[in-house]
């Protein structure tokens, strides 16, 4: 199938309240968005939640339950609940309970750990909607995101213990190395669910050479024909890298999460509103856009009936 799967990342863990009066906070803000963008046209939302007070990254499973209900009640979008978090603050235990309570068709799956910052952030305003905006910026400089071949390896048995499809968050050539190995422990059903991520600071830049030379790799490490993969490009790139990836015959991530903008000097209103975008662009270069149950069948997942929620 050479339809483009769409992906919309709702609202993460990254960007602060202040940087867009767009970003979903709430419960109900967060699932009305992933509906929203689903009737746009994506196949995919990626759910994170935040304090509905101040919007601070939450793991409050709850919270999860509700979006993701709610989402599915409205719309039957595969949801892709994050196992990444907030990599500040939040435990292992806490990043995989999403899984082990929700059991999710589809979960976020970091490639390895490595330098995850946002700090730069912090200097492009003088006042914070919130008095954690600036700290929780601030403290990412001296942040690793811990994703060692132990907790990796906790990670693969649980989420083949829930029958949960790992979507495996590459940022760096080493985490595509990673994925290779881990494959060998038998534990990942084909075809492998890649999402290469490049922009965030630590990783690799929202380059168009390392989009191709990172393509090009996983095809010699894994096999062509045996994943499938899209591009997140994070910040001001979403839009450049998401036309290159489909015109590559990839597919494309975007969504607040990633980047607040809708194009240069505009801040994009909703996730949809990027959607929209990015889909009028793979029409224009000849693709076909993937609905919900067509990207089940593409990446081999258990289907919604098996969730728990």
């Amino acid at each position: 199938m050479n339809k483009a799967l769409i992906t919309a990342a709702i609202t993460g863990a990254i960007h602060v309240p202040t940087q867009t009066e767009y970003l979903p906070i709430t419960p109900d803000q967060i699932a009305d968005e992933a509906i929203a963008a689903c009737q746009a046209g994506a196949a995919v939302v990626h759910i994170h939640v935040r304090d509905p007070k101040d919007g601070h990254p939450s793991a409050d499973i709850d919270m999860f339950k509700t979006v993701c209900k709610k989402i599915k009640d409205n719309c039957n979008a595969l949801i892709c609940v994050t196992t990444g978090g907030d990599p500040t603050t939040m435990t292992l235990e806490q990043r995989l309970r999403p899984v082990s309570e929700l059991e999710p068709e589809l979960a976020s799956f970091n490639g390895g750990s490595f330098n995850f910052s946002m700090h730069p952030i912090a200097d492009k305003f003088e006042t914070f909607q919130y008095e954690w905006e600036r700290p929780h910026l601030l403290k990412s400089e001296d942040n690793i995101h811990y994703n060692t071949f132990k907790s990796m390896r906790e990670y693969l048995d649980l989420f083949a213990e829930k029958d949960t499809k790992p979507e495996f968050e590459i940022y760096d050539m080493g985490q595509l190395s990673n994925l290779a190995f881990m494959i060998k422990g038998g534990k990942i059903k084909m075809p492998v669910d890649i999402q290469f991520i490049l922009g965030v600071l630590g990783g690799l830049p929202a380059t168009v050479e390392n989009l191709v030379h990172m393509v090009d790799q996983a095809e010699k490490a894994l096999g062509k024909g045996n994943f499938v993969w899209s591009v997140v490009g994070a910040g001001k790139m979403q839009m450049q890298l998401g036309a290159v990836a489909l015109a590559m015959g990839g597919n494309v991530r975007v969504g607040l999460e990633d980047s607040v903008w809708l194009e240069k000097g505009v801040k994009a209103k909703s996730n949809a509103e990027q959607v929209t975008k990015i889909i009028r662009i793979a029409k224009e270069l000849g693709r076909e856009i993937a609905t919900p149950d067509e990207a089940r069948g593409l990446l081999k997942v258990k289907g919604e009936d098996k969730v728990k929620f």
